[in-house]
């Protein structure tokens, strides 16, 4: 399970996002501020992968990975000094493991915007600069304790003054949100220790109207401006997506196909999720249960036990594997496993999408 914190400028669909995606009703204002807490959810991931493990397993239960919503109240231009609900906000995005920046890429009589015009570059560099502004203030603070650190000559404390004033640097130049470059992972894994809202990874929804033609002029400008910077984004109508989860799933896939409407926005938003944060899944079927589980890729079969349970993971002693592909051809795992198609991995094999495992530990 992962977390994606829906963030914006008030009035943008923040709200209505959150409600498509996590077929909730969370209150929807023209107001700003309309959410002040946090409206939050967790979300089954579909897989029809699950489904059919569970069949050729004769599971009876089916356990999803998952991916929890947090709809984030509004943030206006000087919410690093603390106007509007700025710190709390701030707070809240730290917490999450990715941030969806909502983006109004639609027009409207009757829903205010807080800047009083419609712009999307702007409102995005409007929320850049806060997120900037709040970390270059969290660097000042941890570059003091550093170099106070580094007076005796430490080469972790002095390496540590380094990262921080070079991205100090980054911020201060406007290069947001791209790394300082040659960073090892040591380095990368100590500026996301110091809680920066700038590392986070960002994908950017742009909200558009129910005709797709009515949100053009908006949205050609901001599409070329993030293309040009290789930010990811995706195209989802919310408001019309948030009036699907009324409908029969059938129903709703049969409108989303007359509109031209390729996959829904949750569908949508955890595939770019998935590859923003480099994410893989991978399945279980034991006892009653077909479950299915998220890891980063590249995570070996001994993490991958620990992420079933501790225990099996300080009792390892091997991996049996198949990927689910040949497991779906084949149709039954104990055939698979006599055909020599199952392969035993020990603790460092890096675990593939679609692996089906069962991890043998010792008593």
């Amino acid at each position: 399970m992962f977390s994606v914190g829906i963030v914006g400028l008030p009035n943008v669909g923040k709200t209505t996002l959150f409600n498509a995606l996590a077929s909730a009703s969370a209150e929807v204002s023209n107001f700003p501020f309309c959410t002040v807490e946090p409206n939050s959810r967790l979300v089954p991931i579909p897989d029809p992968r699950l489904d059919r493990v569970a069949q050729i397993f004769s599971q009876e239960e089916r356990v999803p990975t998952g991916i929890e919503f947090v709809d984030i109240a509004g943030l206006v231009k000087g919410a690093s000094k603390g106007e509007g609900l700025g710190n709390q906000f701030l707070g809240h995005i730290r917490e999450a493991d990715a941030i969806l920046h909502t983006i109004r890429c639609f027009p409207s009589e009757t829903i205010a915007h807080v800047s009083g015009s419609l712009d999307p570059i702007r409102d995005i560099e409007i929320v850049n600069l806060e997120l900037c502004l709040a970390d270059l203030a969290t660097l000042e603070k941890r570059l003091t304790a550093a170099r106070r650190d580094a007076k005796a000559g430490d080469r972790k404390h002095l390496r540590e003054v380094g990262l921080l004033e070079t991205w100090q640097q980054e911020l201060a130049a406007g290069r947001f949100p791209s790394w300082p470059s040659a960073l090892t992972p040591e380095d990368e894994q100590f500026l996301k220790d110091c809680h920066l809202l700038t590392v986070k990874p960002t994908l950017f929804a742009l909200n558009i109207a129910d005709e797709p033609k009515d949100s053009q002029p908006l949205l050609s400008p901001v599409q070329a401006w993030l293309e040009e910077r290789r930010w990811p984004f995706v195209l989802v109508p919310a408001r019309l997506e948030a009036e699907f989860n009324d409908l029969a799933p059938q129903e709703a896939a049969e409108f989303r196909k007359e509109m031209g409407i390729e996959r829904s926005a949750l569908d949508a938003v955890i595939l770019a999720s998935y590859r923003l944060l480099d994410l893989i899944t991978f399945f279980t079927a034991v006892g009653r249960q077909a479950k299915a589980w998220t890891l980063p890729k590249g995570s070996t079969a001994l993490e991958a036990a620990a992420k079933i349970h501790s225990d099996m993971a300080a009792r390892f002693i091997k991996a049996e594997v198949l990927p689910f592909d040949v497991l779906n051809e084949v149709g039954d795992w104990q055939a698979a496993r006599d055909r020599g198609l199952v392969n035993i991995q020990g603790r460092d094999y890096q675990i593939q999408d679609g692996d089906v495992l069962q991890i043998r530990f010792g008593a």
